[in-house]
């Protein structure tokens, strides 16, 4: 049985307001999909009643995109519905995936629990074309409901959409919402800030791609590489942080230098092929109001280049460049530089329908972090640490960390180990087994024979 519904705010507060988007927020067909698993019943009318609460205080996601004078893009905050599609399953067993967060897109695994977003429709604007759908999956044999959300990019970045279904999470749950509210305006940016000497720095924006040059791509690679899912437990993270005597150095920082030297040492046999610098994609809020203000619902990031690492088979060093060229993006001169300069190349992007390059390019490697968010424990919807998050979609050298899913064993929860991490991307097939050999190797020894 399936059934559609659609869901309006409780109170119509967007008035047709028109949110006119920066360059930087227009990621037009990207989506962020989720899909979320838990162990038992969800009401149904308890989540029709909170979705609706907190459409009323998020009105941007009840919009839609607009195309004003084929230049502006703009969102109208018009109290539209969400659409929503209950689905009752009898065919499968029980939820049929393991605990890896990402699964790869090529496989369409998350598929079937998603109504997604058409985004395709965007490029020229759409107000027929919601920005944001759920799905509901009830898995009749086993009692788990699958809640699946499909979000525009536009909308906001990953920080923006948690916080939402955070909120959507409380508001069933009818618990204190977070204090801090969405705010919704953004500044614009204006072609006399921007600098042109940054423009070597952003190859991913000036060598954009057609969608059927992406699609191209991805069949390639289909055939050469594969998907690795590599998973640190909260003990093997804190003996990687005792390595390196660097007090300015995270968690985040090591973890991230370690996949890049064990790619280095055991991968990557000539040196025209070792990774030499990181392309970190950053979230900006916190470093000035007049960039971002408190609770901006946009996209908040920027994909920062490190210099060279002098010693590329060093942890420290490659670390400290890591931590580097984080501190660079948080300088508020330098931020205002780069995104005013993103904002055109993307606005030009847009116009010619093309989309970012997430190429890692030569000698470089791409890293998009969701570590410091916990989607699983934000969007438990009651079921605490029995909720199971899953997302797709990586690429070649395009690292993805999230926190550790909960595990069932088939009797019982498994006590969660909430500091583990999930770290995913692509490799060529031929040196697979070198890399998943190194790491086993060295966590079965500690880490003592890293080179630090």
């Amino acid at each position: 049985m399936q059934m559609k519904t659609e869901i309006f705010p409780s109170s119509f507060t967007g008035g047709n307001r028109r949110i006119e988007l920066t360059g930087t927020d227009l990621w037009i067909t990207p989506r962020i999909d989720n899909v979320f698993v838990y162990p038992g019943d969800l009401d149904l009318n308890r989540l029709k009643d909170a979705l609706s609460h907190i459409l009323a205080l998020w009105p941007l996601v009840c919009g839609r995109l607009l195309l004003h004078d084929e230049e502006h893009y703009i969102i109208e905050m018009s109290d539209k519905a969400v659409p929503v599609t209950i689905l009752d399953n009898t065919e499968l067993i029980q939820w049929p995936l393991n605990s890896n967060v990402v699964r790869d897109n090529v496989e369409g695994q998350l598929q079937p629990f998603l109504d997604e977003v058409q985004t395709t429709k965007l490029w020229h604007g759409c107000p027929n074309e919601p920005l944001f759908r759920v799905k509901i999956t009830r898995l009749i044999r086993s009692g788990q409901w699958v809640l699946g959300t499909s979000w525009a990019h536009v909308l906001g970045d990953a920080c923006a959409c948690l916080n939402f279904l955070h909120m959507f999470s409380c508001s069933y749950q009818q618990i204190e919402l977070p204090a801090l509210l969405p705010s919704f305006e953004r500044r614009l940016w204006s072609k006399n800030e921007v600098d042109r000497s940054l423009l070597p720095t952003m190859r991913h924006l000036f060598d954009a791609l057609s969608t059927e040059q992406i699609q191209e791509k991805m069949m390639i690679e289909q055939e050469t590489h594969v998907q690795l899912n590599i998973h640190f437990s909260g003990e093997q993270i804190t003996r990687l942080r005792t390595l390196v005597d660097d007090s300015t150095l995270t968690i985040h920082d090591i973890m991230i230098a370690y996949i890049i030297l064990t790619l280095n040492v055991s991968c990557f046999k000539k040196d025209e092929m070792i990774i030499r610098h990181t392309n970190i994609i950053v979230n900006y809020r916190g470093v000035s109001d007049s960039i971002a203000t408190p609770g901006l619902v946009a996209n908040c990031t920027l994909r920062i280049l490190s210099d060279n690492f002098e010693d590329p088979y060093s942890l420290l060093n490659i670390a400290q460049s890591i931590r580097r060229s984080i501190l660079k993006s948080r300088n508020r001169n330098f931020l205002e530089s780069w995104l005013a300069t993103a904002d055109e190349l993307m606005r030009d992007m847009a116009c010619n329908e093309r989309e970012v390059n997430i190429d890692h390019f030569e000698n470089g490697i791409v890293v998009n972090s969701n570590f410091r968010y916990d989607w699983a424990g934000l969007v438990n919807f009651g079921h605490f640490d029995k909720c199971r998050f899953y997302t797709e979609g990586t690429t070649v050298l395009f690292l993805r960390i999230f926190r550790l899913n909960p595990i069932y064993n088939g009797t019982q929860w498994i006590m969660r180990d909430r500091e583990g991490a999930e770290i995913a991307f692509k490799i060529e097939k031929n040196i697979k087994n070198n890399f998943i050999d190194a790491w086993q190797r060295d966590i079965n020894e500690n880490f003592i024979n890293v080179k630090k």
